[in-house]
């Protein structure tokens, strides 16, 4: 649909190219989604190739320094181009630029930049961009504008990856900002407090995904257990009520979910996920740290004892559920004892895997005025021996699945070589495997065209750390 407001910019810029970079999480890839969509209204073409770019924008992210110090330095590469082509617009948008300090350093630093604007005014691109074309530096990082905007397009093959094949899988936001403010966090700072969508707006998206081919919906938020959307009648919708209203939907396909915080998480949710035949038995619940007093100083709002009875009620409900979480070594103030508690939870749990990270201090945060007392050279150590110990209690844990046929969603071709396609199972686990050793009668209607993008069910042969590996199971 083309906007009336877009048609004084449409002449100038037909034939243009743009060339989008994501820094981030999946909700800034929903973000250049929409991003790639108002510019493809706007004329522009995309290109992978910076050199031949009319527009450069890149989309930042805020949660960990390093990501940051990326940005910094492929923003100040960029001058050669600016020289080479002085028309060519430099952007930079996304969370990390919601932030002051970040954005005077990149007016002040990087002078060829010609456009900055933050996560609240994504909408106004068009005619931010416009003022740029007209010769003006732009900046626009308004923090009062916290409203949902259900008219953007979105162009979703802009942020594929290179290679990937098929409409397969497409992310659906269904909230925005968080409430949380846990002390390390960044987010809730620079994507302001919590805003659900509409279901009926959510709802319509999917159908219209699956519509076109989509098999896999992943639904976006910071905190997806807090969904609180307005029904037409006025009625508060829970996330519980969200995932029923989504598996009524018609037709063969996989919604998975992130993130899910373990405070909200409520046993109605989990009852909906394992009487569904549509949302995955993955969970991802990203716990942090085993000590209660830590917990309580990163302002979480559960203990350990109550994380331990979610586990315990998903794991007795949820055939083969698959747990994976989220764990910060070396927060302001954490004890050796403390850390030992961590150990000891992932010893206890036994998740499927975990992303591990070394406290990252984060400016504007509570964490940040702490007193940090562990050195970096001791949370390193505690870090290696972390992974030991994930190593040793989670290096077995798809073994379980040994034997067993599972439904897998072929993405692509086998990541190893060693093994035709690849895809994920309804439990989030890689699943490599061949058709190869199937009957010839059936050889000569297995290739690429008709697996990739379809589902398909896989006898498991053997467990590995990071997959499970099989054969294509062939019914007559």
């Amino acid at each position: 649909m083309q906007n009336n407001h877009n048609n004084e910019l449409e002449f100038q810029l037909t034939g243009k190219l743009a060339f989008i970079r994501t820094f981030g999480c999946r909700a800034n890839v929903s973000d250049s989604e929409k991003i790639s969509g108002m510019l493809a209204e706007l004329g522009y073409g995309f290109t992978r190739n910076m050199e031949e770019a009319d527009l450069i924008l890149f989309n930042t992210c805020a949660v960990r320094e390093n990501a940051e110090t990326r940005v910094f330095g492929n923003v100040g590469a960029l001058i050669h181009l600016k020289r080479k082509n002085p028309d060519l617009i430099i952007a930079v948008c996304g969370c990390m630029v919601q932030q002051e300090h970040i954005t005077k350093k990149l007016y002040d630093t990087y002078p060829f930049v010609s456009l900055i604007f933050g996560t609240h005014v994504l909408h106004k691109l068009p005619e931010l961009l416009k003022e740029t074309l007209s010769g003006k530096r732009v900046i626009n990082i308004d923090n009062y504008e916290h409203i949902i905007t259900e008219d953007l397009p979105i162009k979703r093959e802009v942020e594929k990856p290179e290679g990937e094949e098929g409409k397969i899988k497409a992310d659906v936001s269904i909230m925005y900002g968080c409430d949380n403010y846990c002390s390390y966090c960044i987010v809730p700072y620079v994507r302001g407090r919590e805003r659900s969508r509409k279901p009926t707006a959510i709802l319509n998206e999917i159908q219209m995904l699956i519509m076109d081919g989509y098999k896999e919906i992943t639904l976006l938020g910071q905190n997806v257990n807090s969904y609180a959307g307005d029904s037409e009648s006025g009625d508060k919708i829970t996330f519980a009520e969200l995932l029923k209203q989504i598996e009524s939907i018609s037709g063969e396909f996989r919604v998975s979910y992130m993130t899910s915080h373990p405070k909200d998480l409520t046993k109605d949710v989990i009852d909906v996920i394992a009487n569904s035949e549509k949302i995955s038995y993955h969970l991802h619940l990203p716990v942090q740290a085993g000590s209660n007093r830590v917990l309580e100083v990163m302002n979480r709002g559960y203990t350990i004892e109550q994380y331990l009875q979610i586990v315990e009620y998903a794991r007795s409900k949820i055939l083969d559920v698959s747990l994976t979480t989220d764990i910060i070594v070396g927060f302001p103030g954490e004890t050796r004892e403390e850390f030992l508690e961590t150990l000891n939870l992932l010893e206890r749990v036994k998740f499927d895997s975990a992303f591990t990270f070394i406290y990252s201090k984060r400016e504007g945060t509570k964490a940040a005025e702490m007193d940090d007392t562990v050195s970096s050279e001791e949370k390193s150590a505690w870090f290696t021996e972390m992974l030991d110990v994930l190593d040793k209690v989670s290096g077995d844990a798809y073994e379980r699945f040994v034997g067993k046929t599972l439904r897998v969603l072929c993405e692509g071709v086998g990541r190893t070589g060693e093994y035709e396609f690849s895809g994920r199972s309804r439990e989030g686990v890689i699943v490599e495997f061949n058709a190869s050793s199937n009957s010839e009668a059936h050889l000569d209607t297995i290739n690429h065209a008709t697996i990739i993008g379809e589902f398909v069910d896989v006898k498991i042969n053997k467990a590995l750390k990071w997959a499970v590996i099989g054969e294509l199971s062939i019914v007559d």
